[in-house]
């Protein structure tokens, strides 16, 4: 079953305060996929921040359906049926009108430990996923969240 339309995963990564390789490889880790083989670009973009400090923004974006259900099932293996229950629970807030799923996953942990953790902070890993509801209504696609994170 087709669950996903498409992924997008982002962070922000500041050259003046962190390896930013690792931040971009960190990202490329969240991805159980060879991105070469899969032809899966990362996107590396240059922001400004405050006080005019770059920031590199590095975006990569799955929309063929084996990328999709691969991101998918290994989140679904890395995250604790506590960590599913809290994204089912706040499946309304999560959700907006275009029927896109945003979750933000702890930066640090990620770097460091290889533990996903989600997070409200602004230093994580952005997760944008777009649902193949059908109908593509909202009601339909908050009962899909719930049978995609629902804790086995």
């Amino acid at each position: 079953m087709k669950y996903l339309k498409s992924v997008t995963l982002s962070v922000f990564a500041k050259p003046s305060e962190e390896d930013v390789s690792k931040v971009r490889n960190a990202l490329i880790a969240l991805v159980p996929l060879n991105l070469d083989e899969g032809k899966i670009v990362v996107k590396e973009e240059k922001a400004e921040g405050f006080n005019q400090q770059p920031i590199l923004v590095y975006t990569i974006t799955l929309t063929k359906e084996s990328h999709t259900n691969a991101f998918l099932k290994a989140l679904l293996e890395k995250l604790t049926p506590g960590q599913r229950e809290l994204l089912t629970s706040q499946r309304e807030s999560r959700l907006d009108n275009d029927l896109n799923f945003f979750m933000r996953l702890d930066k640090g942990k990620w770097m460091d430990e290889r533990e996903l953790s989600i997070t409200d902070s602004g230093r994580c890993f952005h997760i944008r996923m777009l649902l193949a509801a059908y109908p593509a209504r909202r009601p339909d696609a908050l009962v899909l969240v719930e049978k995609i994170f629902k804790p086995d």
